[in-house]
């Protein structure tokens, strides 16, 4: 909670003022909304939900806002479980699944309604509308998400007042919620698990949406190959605000703080300060995702020559991810399990690193006791939707240790970093850094590449470069 000022200019409010400020307001109703088209899919969500825990009260809470700095808060964004069972987006709201004695379960949406006109608090209250924009009334959200609403200034008081009945809550997420229920921290834990569990598989709706996000990413992509000689002048923030610029203009933001790693800044997996030089000769990692205004996010990867055509060397390390890659794609499809993807780059990689004379061979043995991990780091991909590393809390025996299904979306990203610190290889080789990932929806004949519309191997690269480059 922010500490809010103690030094304003105004000391108070006067009768007078009062009495201005609750007059003269137009009435704005709305009655020309419609159903969103999410809330069919949603409701099923919610019956999938519904379905893991019979007699059981389940409260998933969208959060609320977070503190930047002293009476700054951050952009708000919901809890993702909350959001893919109600496609709401609204700060400080709850859903609710009440058990019904009959079976399954009653839903009702917990909103922060309006302000008043009849009191100060639309104007000076800690949710003030006259400060932070119009919200939707109760009637309103009833209308756009197909379920009952409630005033979530009661939520906790009708919660600790409710008939008895098992409870679970999401926590972390809302704090007064949390202490209006008596819950338990492993079962608890359980649906949180559920909700990560019930993404794996997305619809025909969310598929639709992460299409959009991969498309909005592509056209960033190319945005940002077009400004590189004023990248080249400045830094790699140029980059930042460029593809930020597109995500802002086609979707609500980012999906994930944008990795644009020029040079040796390439070799850190998760480099955001973005601050450093964009220099011609070096290789430019360009990690980044436009988030849907529905909150689906892409994740896609390109390592770019800065100055348009690789070096042997680079070309080299490329080629070698760009196989892996391909290794990785291609085990992609319907029945597989969910590690194969991940082991047949690995082991494309190792047998490289050996073949370099980087790792002890045979590949085999350095596969098996995972000696690429120096040069490799980190795993080949992850499930990817509302969350950029979505399903996060899934149940293992479901994810890293289940089989890929039609509907699934992941990511394969193989790469090579060769740190600027690494005696181990050769001088021209530190600092090199290649990571090339896509977007991968498994179909029920194999997969789609939704990011398709990006070049990968380095031929393709450079053509397309030589392009677009400005």
């Amino acid at each position: 909670m922010s500490k809010g000022r103690k030094n304003g200019l105004y000391s108070g409010i006067s009768e007078e003022l009062s009495a201005l400020m609750r007059t003269g307001w137009a009435d704005t109703e709305r009655h020309d909304l419609g159903i969103d088209e999410q809330a069919p899919y949603a409701a099923r969500r919610r019956a999938a939900l519904s379905a893991r825990f019979p007699g059981e009260r389940l409260v998933v809470p969208s959060g609320n806002l977070k503190v930047r700095s002293n009476d700054d808060s951050y952009p708000f964004r919901p809890y993702t479980g909350y959001v893919h069972m109600t496609g709401d987006q609204a700060r400080d709201g709850a859903l609710v699944l009440e058990p019904r004695a009959d079976g399954g379960h009653d839903a009702y949406c917990y909103q922060l309604p309006r302000d008043s006109r009849n009191d100060n608090e639309f104007w000076t209250g800690p949710t003030a509308e006259l400060w932070m924009g119009r919200r939707h009334s109760l009637a309103e959200s009833e209308l756009v998400l197909g379920l009952p609403c409630r005033d979530v200034r009661t939520a906790a008081a009708d919660l600790a007042a409710a008939p008895d009945a098992p409870t679970r809550i999401v926590r972390g997420v809302d704090p007064s919620l949390e202490a209006a229920v008596a819950t338990d921290e492993e079962r608890d834990a359980e649906l949180e698990e559920a909700l990560s569990d019930l993404r794996l598989v997305k619809d025909d709706w969310e598929i639709a949406e992460l299409r959009k996000a991969v498309d909005s990413t592509v056209r960033g992509f190319t945005d940002v190959v077009g400004e590189l000689s004023v990248a080249i002048a400045s830094s790699e923030r140029w980059i930042e605000g460029t593809f930020f610029r597109r995500a802002r203009l086609e979707g609500n933001s980012v999906g994930y703080g944008s990795i644009c790693a020029a040079g040796e800044h390439a070799t850190i997996m998760h480099w955001t300060d973005n601050d450093g030089p964009v220099r011609s000769g070096d290789l430019l990692l360009l990690d980044a995702g436009v988030e849907t205004r529905t909150l689906y996010t892409a994740d896609v990867t390109r390592t770019l020559p800065i100055s348009g055509t690789f070096t042997p060397l680079q070309r080299k390390v490329y080629d070698a991810v760009y196989e892996a890659q391909e290794a990785g794609m291609a085990a992609v499809k319907p029945g597989a399990a969910y590690r194969d993807f991940h082991e047949a780059s690995q082991r494309h990689l190792a047998a490289r690193l050996v073949e370099w004379g980087f790792i002890e061979g045979p590949a085999e043995r350095a596969y098996e006791l995972s000696l690429q991990r120096r040069f490799t780091m980190a795993g080949t991909g992850h499930m990817l939707g509302l969350d950029v590393h979505d399903c996060a809390q899934a149940r293992n025996e479901e994810y890293v240790d289940g089989v890929l299904e039609p509907g699934m979306v992941l990511t394969v990203e193989p790469g090579l970093y060769f740190q600027p610190d690494d005696l181990t290889v050769p001088e021209e080789w530190r600092g090199i850094g290649v990571r090339i990932e896509d977007d991968l929806v498994v179909t029920v004949d194999g997969h789609q590449n939704l990011s398709a519309g990006l070049p990968r191997s380095a031929d393709d690269v450079e053509a397309w470069m030589a392009r677009f480059a400005g």
